[in-house]
């Protein structure tokens, strides 16, 4: 897989405000909070967090930049969110929870669908609600559900995918 520059701009909103971009190993700790803390604030069903921000930065650098493309939200100087694709998979898209409903998800999804020129699949909680919602509005459909038996968590979830228009 070709390595791109952190620098390399690709998506920005409308207002200018807010750009995508590559993430860079220097990323790893804003990345790793803002996973944290989306998770405990949008999804308060999961169970306690077990791992410390220095263990989770760890994951960030040592895991999910190698095994993912990871993008990141900038907006004024700080990084608002981010998003990592393995192949055809969403694994992650995480906004800090003061950034939420405004158009920063959405930015980080086009361009996860830019990467995705087949399609795009990931796996959502049931209770995610939020997520689902914005998933559908967004031309997601659910492949199939579960009862927790494939995540860690153990909690009931579903397969949604995102075919493009050509594709079909």
């Amino acid at each position: 897989m070709e390595s791109p520059t952190a620098l390399e701009v690709s998506g920005v909103s409308d207002d200018g405000r807010t750009r995508i971009r590559f993430a860079s190993e220097a990323d790893a700790g804003v990345i790793a909070r803002i996973h944290m803390t989306s998770r405990s604030v949008a999804m308060p069903y999961l169970p306690p967090q077990k791992r410390d921000h220095e263990q989770v930065t760890r994951w960030v650098r040592g895991v999910l930049l190698k095994r993912c493309r990871v993008w990141v939200a900038v907006r004024e100087a700080e990084i608002t969110g981010y998003a990592a694709l393995d192949g055809d998979m969403l694994e992650h898209l995480y906004l800090r929870p003061d950034v939420r409903r405004q158009g920063i998800g959405t930015l980080l999804l086009n361009e996860i669908r830019r990467h995705s020129p087949d399609g795009v699949s990931l796996h959502v909680f049931q209770q995610n609600t939020d997520a689902r919602a914005f998933y559908e509005r967004h031309g997601f459909t659910v492949l199939d559900t579960s009862d927790g038996d494939r995540n860690m968590e153990s909690l009931p979830d579903m397969t949604l995918r995102w075919t493009p228009a050509c594709a079909r």
